[in-house]
């Protein structure tokens, strides 16, 4: 099988050849003989009900300054395409928003992945609210009395923004830390959207757990341990990779999501999970590809690709 496929990316030039997933899905697509073009999000154009980008042909190699190279752009109709792969980074706005509406115009003509009314109605921090009892206490709110009475009742509490990415903007809010008010003051100057409070869960100096699931099936898992004096464990925030098993209770987590995840195409998903409970389902770009290969000796972007051929063939 012989594809022709899109990445809807960030520039090639910002990727990381040791980190990025992206980048070993591209490899191993050119290793199986798919054609691939690349194209940022702002180049997409809707005329009608044709939705086409102005794409650059690609290819990739592990070799550090010199990891691609592009041919001459060129206006591709993306319906003509086998595949668009819809990779890039939050954060989850407007913008990647509007990109959902487009892409699907193509399907089911052209498969996307991730589903993209499916990624348009899962955002991260939401779409765990639909598994309560995975969960730890969890309060979405832009009511200052209600996050009040959510950490007396708690102690102990994170704050964070409902659409924050990468560890970005994560507090641990103690309880005799007196900053409460001027942080959600500063959170209503810089978001317009509600704010998220969890119960802390010490648990997460231990590191938190993602879990790469493909075709709702858990393939991988990777532990990222935070860094001395720090709560946030994101790879982004400077967290550890150590190898790590599944627990039953991880198990049982992965059991509970993954028929959800198959209906609504939502094929390469990555779940963290702090203790006994998932805080985080991560439809948008999911990352960890490459230190789960490394720690474990495997190769999830051979999986993913299995799969992608599976539903094509």
């Amino acid at each position: 099988m012989t594809l022709n496929v899109a990445f809807q990316m960030d520039p090639l030039e910002t990727i990381n050849i040791d980190t990025d997933s992206s980048f070993m899905m591209a490899l191993e697509a050119l290793k199986r003989g798919h054609s691939l073009y690349h194209y940022l999000p702002r180049q997409l154009a809707l005329e009608g009900n044709q939705l086409s980008a102005v794409a650059r042909p690609f290819t990739v190699r592990r070799e550090r300054g010199n990891h691609f190279t592009v041919g001459a752009p060129e206006r591709i109709e993306l319906s003509r395409l086998d595949l668009v792969m819809m990779r890039q980074d939050p954060p989850f706005d407007m913008s990647y928003i509007t990109a959902t509406h487009m892409l699907q115009h193509i399907q089911p003509g052209t498969l996307v992945l991730n589903d993209p009314a499916s990624v348009r109605n899962a955002p991260e921090k939401l779409f765990v609210t639909h598994f309560p009892e995975l969960m730890p206490p969890t309060l979405i709110t832009s009511d200052k009395d209600a996050i009040l009475e959510f950490r007396v009742r708690h102690k102990d509490i994170i704050v964070k923004p409902l659409f924050g990415n990468g560890g970005a903007g994560v507090f641990h809010v103690t309880p005799e830390d007196e900053n409460l008010g001027a942080l959600l003051e500063t959170f209503t100057l810089l978001y317009r959207e509600p704010v998220i409070v969890q119960r802390y869960l010490p648990e997460i100096r231990q590191g938190d757990k993602r879990i790469i699931l493909i075709e709702g099936e858990a393939v991988g898992a990777v532990s990222r341990v935070p860094q001395q004096g720090e709560a946030r464990a994101n790879f982004h925030a400077g967290g550890a990779a150590q190898a790590t098993v599944l627990t039953k209770r991880e198990q049982d987590i992965c059991a509970a999501i993954g028929p959800t995840l198959r209906e609504q195409g939502l094929v390469f998903v990555g779940i963290d999970v702090i203790g006994d409970y998932m805080t985080e389902i991560n439809v948008t770009s999911p990352t960890g590809i490459q230190e789960i290969n490394r720690l474990n000796g495997v190769s999830l972007e051979a999986i993913l690709w299995d799969a992608i051929e599976a539903r094509l063939g």
